[in-house]
């Protein structure tokens, strides 16, 4: 057939046409949406905005940059036509948050949209009110009049509720909503988006799970081999026995880095197979690549970044975005960079690149510009090249993003977080290296964090297709690069687990007997009781095959499971005693018990011959089923312990937490009469990991002493986790006064806590530090940001984010602490919200 048989018309057929106009008929809000757009929606978009207009929520799972934003635009859409009706936009970084506000104010106009962060309260009563998931949750307990006439939630990010130390959150949040409130959840692509739809459909009614695996942009995957830039995978596509495509992997690839190859590296992914990338023609022209030598340097040599760069220019992809894993290797870069004299901006660029930074940066004092490095952080601006990454100051950071965006950016230096939601698209992403370090152990990326990464590539509308390269180093398995390039999606696993916090309001609101039925409706329990299911099946099949086995083994002559009870006791015992007479002289064991396990021995020999099934015939066919069926007995009441540890799982840590709650005096009654005490109606109002430990300090006055300063200091060291290189401060290195005393007894009460989870089988959190406290302190005082910097030992970045964590305790301590405690909160938080800390981003 000729290609121009097998092109599908471009025209519809008059029954595509009537479909088609019924269907706008149907979606009277979604067509008025669509042509308001100066683009047309794809397929996986129009469905999930149906479903919207029809009352639905949805769950959409697409790749990064398919566009699944477009759903949460029509949701609000849908609000704002109606008279009163409000819908909150909830993401899980403060970054996201300013800039969807941003975003949304500059479409819809300021007074529509508000912001609400631990750092931000901008015209909170709006229609549109974007923030972190975190606030969302501490207004559903409060019971905020904000919620009146909320009719949308978009989740943002929602598969964030895998996170271990902050995923619960989303959870609560899509508990607790009002069933009236519609969901709008966007999920990158993951491979249980429909058993993460289903919980959806269990908890919040009528949910259209709507999933795309279509990139918008192709993306092409490079490896670059020293000084080589090869395509991963062959150009051919290949076909299965069952009729799929995949790709294979270059040989060109495999040749190159096996000869190269002389140890030094020891990449190799833990689901090394055969890929399953679906492969497809692709242009030669489109990256030249194939076989093509850059420069003239020796293959053994390792290609600069440099380079890197300038080859990246010469083939038009820039703009790129190399991800590093380390935020010294990210500065180090930029550094590398400009002393090889690169610049990638024209002179026109460079003045509009100035321009914006001097007008984004004019209220930082000319004093604290010298510190953060400012002068040369421009130098590299103005050559087109950047980092990104958390020790930066936040409105570094953001002019970082919005350069990019504008294109002035031609080359970022990150860290993995860049990939988390933050809208810089790029033509091409650089992995530097696949593996990573994940604060204990190099660990080899996931699939999903490849993922993540190379979804960064291509740009919508401007690129073709992007390109991720991944540059190849010494032990570096090519079918490992291939396994992951291959693998698009990644399981979205629950992390939910109950607090105290979340116990007393429950409790509060529901009863005790209510709330384990709400905890038993969480996604942790879904999937854990989903997994019981596939046990319990499991288990079923093996008791059938265990009955097959014991008529296997059925003897004529007695009972032969007892008598292989005996041979597999008989044989322990020998085994035993075999490695007992190899031990060495130090090793050796006692006369009397040597004696008593001969004696074992022998009795157990006797007993068996004894035994009548021991004269059988057919004793060593039967031995042969009995084994089987030992063995198969033993996996049988492995799941059957599996099942009874995961049955009600999230109730039976929720029962130890009130407990807890009971004996310190939260709670009172027994059973299901629990009712909150008075100082668990404060803890209702207390949010984070420590908050017991917090609520337990201000029962015994522990900081009353602390004048604002020192309790500045004190609310830092507990919400600063030290970085393990960095260690903890010593005595010497603490504020002087009253901060000692109240910061050894709060430990105390920690240690107090720790013995009592303990003793209820609850994990235990880690200790409070003290590492920064006296930072905290001299700038609570007044001190200069050169001096503050110096004996944190932190990045701005870094330093700001911790304050902005205390600045949060605080806000909870001066509204729950009585009297002079609550105004010393307030002072405390005044002193440290200033210069660097005040005058970062949207806030």
């Amino acid at each position: 057939m000729s290609p121009a048989a097998e092109a599908p018309s471009s025209e519809p057929s008059p029954a595509e046409r009537y479909a088609a106009a019924r269907t706008q008929r149907g979606t009277p809000k979604l067509q008025s949406f669509r042509d308001k757009l100066p683009f047309d929606l794809d397929a996986y978009q129009l469905e999930a905005c149906r479903s919207l207009e029809s009352g639905k929520s949805v769950l959409v799972a697409a790749p990064t940059g398919a566009g699944k934003t477009i759903v949460a635009e029509f949701a609000v859409f849908l609000a704002l036509a109606e008279p009163r009706a409000k819908v909150f936009y909830t993401t899980p970084i403060k970054a996201l948050s300013n800039q969807k506000f941003s975003e949304l104010a500059a479409e819809h106009g300021a007074s529509s949209v508000g912001l609400l962060t631990g750092d931000s309260n901008i015209n909170s009563s709006a229609r549109v009110v974007v923030m972190t998931t975190e606030v969302l949750r501490n207004m559903l307990y409060a019971d905020s009049p904000l919620l009146k006439d909320l009719a949308y939630v978009v989740m943002d990010e929602v598969h964030y509720l895998a996170d271990r130390f902050r995923g619960a959150v989303w959870e609560e949040v899509i508990i607790h909503l009002p069933q009236e409130v519609r969901m709008v959840s966007l999920s990158a692509t993951v491979s249980n988006a429909e058993e993460f739809g289903d919980w959806l459909q269990a908890v919040r009614g009528d949910t259209d799970v709507v999933v795309s695996e279509d990139r918008p942009v192709p993306l092409e995957q490079h490896v670059l081999v020293r000084s080589k830039l090869l395509d991963l995978f062959e150009t051919s596509s290949q076909v299965r026995g069952d009729g799929t495509d995949f790709a294979r992997v270059n040989p060109e690839v495999t040749r190159l880095t096996n000869g190269a190859d002389r140890g030094g590296g020891s990449y190799r992914h833990p689901n090394i197979g055969r890929p399953q990338h679906k492969g497809g023609k692709r242009d030669a022209a489109r990256t030249q690549s194939r076989g093509s030598v850059v420069g003239d340097s020796h293959f053994g040599d390792k290609m600069s970044r440099a380079e890197l760069v300038r080859l990246l220019r010469s083939r038009n992809l820039l703009p790129a975005i190399f991800f590093v894993f380390s935020r010294v290797g990210c500065d180090a870069a930029v550094e590398q960079i400009a002393r090889s004299d690169v610049r990638l901006t024209e002179a026109w660029e460079r003045d509009e690149i100035r321009a914006f930074v001097e007008e984004r940066c004019r209220s930082i004092p000319d004093t604290d510009l010298g510190v953060l490095g400012y002068f040369g952080w421009l130098d590299g601006l103005e050559r087109g090249i950047a980092a990104h990454h958390a020790g930066m100051l936040p409105i570094f950071k953001e002019v970082v993003e919005e350069l990019f965006q504008r294109k002035l950016l031609k080359v970022v230096f990150a860290t993995e977080t860049l990939a988390l939601g933050v809208n810089m698209p790029a033509r091409t992403v650089v992995i530097e290296k696949l593996e990573k370090f994940n604060g204990e152990a190099r660990v080899p990326i996931t699939p999903g964090e490849y993922t993540q990464l190379t979804g960064r590539a291509g740009r919508r509308g401007i690129d073709v297709e992007g390109h991720a390269v991944i540059q190849w180093t010494g032990g570096v398995d090519p079918r490992a690069v291939a396994s992951l390039a291959s693998r698009r999606s990644y399981p979205l696993v629950s992390s939910f687990r109950p607090t105290y916090n979340m116990a007393v309001n429950l409790v509060h609101q529901f009863g005790r007997s209510r709330t384990r039925e709400i905890l038993e409706s969480s996604f942790a329990q879904f999937q854990a009781d989903r997994a019981v299911v596939d046990l319990a099946r499991r288990v079923r099949k093996q008791d059938e095959s265990l009955v097959g086995y014991a008529e296997a083994m059925t003897c004529h002559l007695g009972d032969f499971q007892a008598y292989s009870s005996l041979r597999r006791e008989l044989s322990d015992l020998e085994r035993k005693n075999a490695r007992a007479e190899g031990r060495g002289p130090g090793q050796l064991e006692s006369r009397s018990d040597r004696e008593k396990r001969q004696r074992q021995i022998a009795d157990l020999r006797k007993r068996m011959k004894q035994h009548p099934c021991h004269a059988c015939a057919e004793r060593e066919a039967h031995a042969r089923w009995a084994e089987r069926w030992w063995r198969l007995k033993r996996e049988t009441d492995a799941m059957r312990s599996q099942i009874s540890g995961r049955t009600g799982a999230v109730a039976v840590v929720f029962d130890r937490v009130t407990e807890v709650l009971t004996e310190l005096g939260y709670l009172t009654g027994e059973g299901d009469a629990l009712e909150v005490t008075a100082p668990g109606r404060a803890l209702m109002r207390i949010y984070g990991d420590r908050d017991l430990l917090v609520s337990e300090c201000l029962r015994r006055g522990i900081w009353d002493e602390l004048d604002a300063p020192g309790l500045a200091a004190l609310a830092v060291s507990l919400v600063y986790e030290p970085r393990r290189e960095t260690g903890d401060a010593n005595e010497r290195g603490w504020p002087r006064g009253a901060f000692r005393a109240a910061f050894e007894a709060t430990t105390a009460v920690w240690e107090d806590l720790s013995a009592l989870e303990a003793e209820h089988r609850l994990p235990e959190g880690s200790a409070p530090s003290a590492g920064l406290a006296l930072a905290t302190q001299k700038w609570a005082q007044g001190a200069a940001l050169d001096a503050v910097l110096k004996d944190a030992e932190l990045a701005a970045g870094d330093f700001v984010r911790w304050m902005k964590q205390a600045v949060d305790l605080l806000d909870q301590l001066s509204i729950v602490a009585d009297g002079p405690l609550g105004r010393k909160a307030r002072t405390a938080i005044d002193s440290i919200r200033r210069g660097i800390v005040a005058y970062s981003g949207v806030s």
